[in-house]
């Protein structure tokens, strides 16, 4: 099994200044090689990219030499696998991805070393090639095993590392509760049909009228200058604990459901047709169905747990639970009161109705045919189907 170990390095200037320089020689041996590729009538193609960059980039930037030659070899892999994504684009007719476009810098900043023998982890430090020290990590690595390769990325003014390991060491911790049924929404990010709810965290609103403020601030400082420098320093900070926040809520839902039941219903919805009602746009992206939705499926894989999607148009919210019934129910309407008498709670009549969803889903279908035996006799036969 490999699982990536993402930890926070803390680096002295003097290392951050070289990490800062094989991110810089990365991205500028990307731009380089795009822009010689670009031109009419040069083809794209990994050996020639690998030719032009040791016969003619190394020549003219020496400094590329300051760090690892597999930084500069990664910046080949990540274009030939831009050019790969969008050739195919153009083979099959869709429109993403596009073309290769120039990176930037302090925007997603990164390289990787995909060599074991290019870096080491020792405790809570780590080794990089060309690196004279080692660089403090903020934690040991969580599972034990061979690492396969490092990724160092910036963000906010601060490096993290991401360490591909291969493991054997996961254990992990076998669900006791059956199933449940889980319905997400705004006022709650998530009503289980346990009852119990989930309140939402909304990091982004609460944190608004300090990212407002910060934002004008930078838009009033001239560009190109140490204050404008600062001041984008300071948004981008703001924007990564937001982020942190975020990512720490469904963490922690995501592993609560995988570890405590075996079997989770979740609804296909349709986020990026809900972000396109702005009075919900906000709100919405700030929940984040879809990466909740991710960790969800990668850790029940991790866990042995079975995860039901039920289908985009299942009407969850507005069928009663009870009988049945299909209601016209507003979004306004938190209450589903049916004819029958049943009145309850629409998120948690709707993660009921999810949870019986998944249930009959997994039930095999046992059909009796009618199948001739060898005499001719027509006898009794049962079909399984899922």
């Amino acid at each position: 099994m490999l699982i990536a170990n993402k930890i926070e390095l803390r680096p002295t200037l003097e290392q951050a200044d070289d990490l800062n320089r094989a991110c810089g020689a990365r991205r500028h041996c990307y731009n380089q090689l795009l822009d010689h590729f670009s031109q009419p009538g040069v083809t794209w193609s990994k050996a020639a990219a690998y030719q032009h960059s040791m016969t003619v980039l190394r020549v003219q930037f020496p400094w590329y030499s300051e760090v690892s030659s597999r930084v500069t070899r990664n910046a080949i892999d990540d274009l030939d696998t831009a050019f790969k994504g969008f050739f195919r684009r153009v083979k099959n007719g869709s429109k993403k991805p596009g073309y290769p476009r120039f990176k930037k810098k302090d925007v997603n900043d990164s390289f990787a070393l995909r060599e074991p023998s290019k870096f080491a982890v020792d405790g809570r430090t780590l080794r990089i090639e060309r690196l004279k020290t080692r660089i403090a990590l903020r934690q040991r690595l969580r599972f034990a095993g061979q690492t396969k390769q490092a990724t160092i990325s910036k963000r906010a003014g601060r490096f993290f590392v991401s360490i591909l390991v291969e493991t054997q060491d996961y254990n992990p911790h076998a669900p006791d509760r059956p199933s449940v049924g889980v319905d997400f929404g705004i006022k709650d990010l998530a009503v289980l049909s346990t009852g119990e709810a989930i309140p939402a965290n909304p990091r982004l609103k609460k944190n608004l009228k300090q990212l407002k403020r910060r934002q004008r601030n930078l838009s009033r400082k001239a560009k190109g200058s140490r204050r404008r420098a600062k001041a984008k320093l300071k948004v981008a900070k703001l924007h990564a604990r937001i982020g942190n926040q975020r990512q720490a809520v469904l963490h922690e839902l995501s592993d609560m459901l995988t570890r405590t039941y075996q079997v989770i219903t979740i609804e296909d919805l349709n986020v990026s047709g809900m972000t396109k009602n702005r009075k919900l746009a906000r709100a919405v992206s700030d929940a984040g169905f879809g990466e909740l939705r991710r960790q969800i499926e990668y850790k029940a894989q991790w866990r042995g747990v079975t995860v039901v999607i039920a289908d985009r148009w299942f009407p969850s919210s507005k069928t009663c639970h009870a009988c049945g019934q299909i209601h016209d129910l507003p979004l306004s309407q938190r209450i589903m009161s049916c004819d029958c008498g049943h009145v309850m709670d629409r998120d948690l009549n709707a993660a009921l109705n999810l949870n019986q969803y998944g249930l009959d889903a997994l039930k095999p279908d046992l059909k009796r045919t009618q199948e001739p035996d060898k005499t001719g006799s027509k006898g009794p036969a049962l079909a399984l189907t899922a």
